[in-house]
């Protein structure tokens, strides 16, 4: 029969279990991207590798970056709209959604829709290298496998992610303007507002926060997929928990972010 210290000690175990752990994967994870980035910066420099990094994160995302721009840019007037017509405030809609895509969803959303495209992909591509011992045998060539591999898709994740959420900013707004002129909104009016009321700075920290982003869903694929454990099942852990986390981490820190920028 367990002793009423036992029982009142292994709740206090499992939690104290689970932040070592935390802290020791936020350690781990730490290193690893100081190393990568270091990488990034010393020579040899994998100019190939980062290009075909950079078309894999950037290129080959436009189509559902344009695609999320739109369609969240006319979701978002079809609402501003409703709520301004209560208050007869419809010169305001422009101004509103273009800052609203500048600031919070063109960079929130192109950063979610990447994590899910690319972020999963890195994790699985390096988790397979993991378990099928490719990782260890570039160690065994003396080749830095982080550098080799890791480096390249950071710089990638952080170059691209701002070029695309502002091509997300562009087609969000392009979306609000075709919706707000097609409910009656006067188009002048929702161009000049804009222009009247949307300073650069707007524009600049929404760019860095998703120059952030691409840090962070990079890092984060590469991490879970560089520690990968466990064969075939064990990728798809580590391609499911790296999605997650980097969902998790990007709305923490935009919140942090957003609360310092603005």
């Amino acid at each position: 029969m367990a002793s009423p210290h036992s029982i009142l000690l292994t709740p206090i175990a499992k939690v104290g279990s689970k932040t070592l752990g935390s802290l020791y994967h936020l350690g781990n994870y730490s290193l690893l991207v100081a190393r990568a980035l270091v990488g990034a910066v010393v020579p040899p420099w994998r100019v190939r590798g980062i290009l075909r990094q950079m078309e894999m994160v950037g290129v080959d995302s436009i189509f559902v970056v344009i695609l999320t721009g739109l369609f969240t840019g006319g979701v978002f007037t079809l609402q501003v709209i409703y709520g301004f017509r209560m208050f007869q405030a419809e010169s305001l809609v422009g101004p509103t959604v273009a800052l609203g895509m500048c600031r919070e969803l063109g960079p929130v959303l192109t950063a979610l829709m990447v994590t899910g495209r690319v972020g999963s992909s890195m994790a699985a591509e390096l988790g397979a290298m993991r378990v099928t011992e490719q990782i260890d045998a570039l160690t065994v060539m003396a080749a830095d496998p982080i550098k080799y591999l890791i480096s390249p898709r950071i710089v990638a994740g952080l170059v691209m992610l701002p070029l695309l959420t502002a091509i997300a900013d562009f087609t969000g707004i392009l979306g609000g303007y075709v919706v707000a002129v097609a409910k009656g909104v006067d188009a002048g009016q929702f161009i000049a507002r804009i222009q009247e009321h949307v300073a650069v700075m707007d524009i600049v920290n929404g760019l860095i926060k998703s120059a952030v982003f691409g840090v962070i869903l990079s890092s984060v694929g590469c991490y879970k997929g560089f520690y990968t454990r466990g064969g075939a099942e064990g990728v798809g852990r580590a391609t499911t928990s790296a999605v997650v986390i980097s969902y998790v981490t990007i709305l923490v820190s935009d919140f942090l972010m957003t609360a310092i920028m603005f």
